[in-house]
């Protein structure tokens, strides 16, 4: 057994004495791989023989054994030596010239994404905290803390996605996926009370009739500022600084009487469509203005849901519409194309 050792050794060693002469490329890495399989794998020639001294004697383990384990290490350090010199070679794989060159991809943020950090930041240089709220929403906080009454049309199986709870009746008036990102506004005043300022970006969902500027999925930014003798001023002042520090310009606006159960007085801020300069377009429905901003002063009963004193504080909140944004920000004339996962329109941002 001590020959055919000797032997098994000598020829594992010849073998890599030739490939070390080779040059370093792919195909010797690879052959060099094989011969470790051949020899020192599971089923290698060099651990069977290993496997079979449980059979010797007590006296023959120990010699032959010993003389074993020094070639298994040996012919290891001798695989090992082989590999660094291919890699280490100047005309190694890592340099060699008849290869293909791999370019690696690397990803990079949706520009939903891009839009509402930079906006986090906007908001974060005038005093707003940055919060978040659960998508599966209560009933409570979506629409009657909102001052949103039984019979308000977004309580309607047409409009928005009820939740059926296993076991529970009527199940669907309790959950629901959250219509906008307002009820974070209660749970916000719960919470820190007042004076507050804050915004809340997210993902909403509504039971749409999907076309260029409508999806069932879609994002919003919340605000909420409530203090001592806040105004309407305050809000457009607020909003004009925000829509300037995104699109590096002045922008037109346009403030028109909207209704909001949450909201008295409320108002709908619009701006001038950016993709058609205001000419019309089917974006903008051929009006030359996007509806962007849903917003008003705090409806007193909306504070007190909050736990805020209604006589002593007053406040604007605003829905910011996140994805149109961005729409007219990088001039995107399908709201569509956000959620369809097309690589070749997310790799131009």
């Amino acid at each position: 057994m001590r020959d055919k050792l000797l032997k098994l050794k000598k020829e594992i060693i010849d073998q890599l004495e030739v490939l070390k002469q080779k040059t370093a490329n792919s195909n010797n890495l690879e052959l060099l791989r094989t011969l470790r399989v051949k020899y020192m794998g599971r089923k290698g020639e060099l651990t069977q023989f290993l496997r079979q001294l449980k059979d010797l004697s007590q006296e023959a383990k120990q010699e032959i054994g010993k003389l074993a384990n020094d070639i298994k290490v040996e012919v290891g350090e001798a695989f090992t030596q082989v590999q660094e010199e291919f890699l280490d070679d100047e005309s190694g794989v890592n340099t060699d010239v008849s290869l293909p060159g791999e370019v690696s991809k690397i990803g990079h943020l949706h520009p939903l994404t891009l839009v509402q950090r930079e906006l986090e930041e906007l908001f974060k240089s005038l005093g707003f905290h940055v919060l978040e709220g659960p998508e599966l929403e209560s009933d409570y906080y979506n629409f009657e803390a909102l001052n949103i009454s039984k019979d308000h049309p977004a309580r309607d199986m047409q409009d928005t996605f009820y939740v059926n709870v296993p076991g529970q009746k009527n199940s669907e008036q309790n959950l629901v996926m959250r219509t906008h990102t307002s009820p974070v506004q209660i749970r916000a005043m719960q919470k820190y009370g007042a004076p507050l300022r804050a915004i809340v970006p997210g993902r909403v969902f509504r039971n749409e009739a999907i076309d260029a500027s409508h999806e069932h999925t879609f994002y919003q930014l919340e605000g909420l500022m409530i203090g001592e003798n806040i105004s309407i001023a305050n809000l457009v002042a607020v909003m004009k600084e925000i829509l300037k520090g995104i699109f590096k310009e002045d922008v037109n606006v346009r403030v028109r009487p909207g209704f909001f159960p949450f909201v008295e007085p409320g108002i709908e801020l619009d701006i001038e469509c950016r993709l058609c300069g205001g000419k019309g377009c089917p974006v903008c429905k051929q009006s030359g203005w996007l509806e962007l901003l849903p917003a008003g002063m705090v409806h007193p009963k909306v504070l007190e849901a909050g736990g805020i004193d209604s006589k002593k504080y007053s406040g604007f909140a605003f829905g910011l519409g996140l994805t149109r944004l961005v729409m007219m920000k990088y001039n995107i004339g399908d709201i569509r194309l956000f959620n369809s996962g097309d690589l070749r329109f997310l790799e131009q941002f």
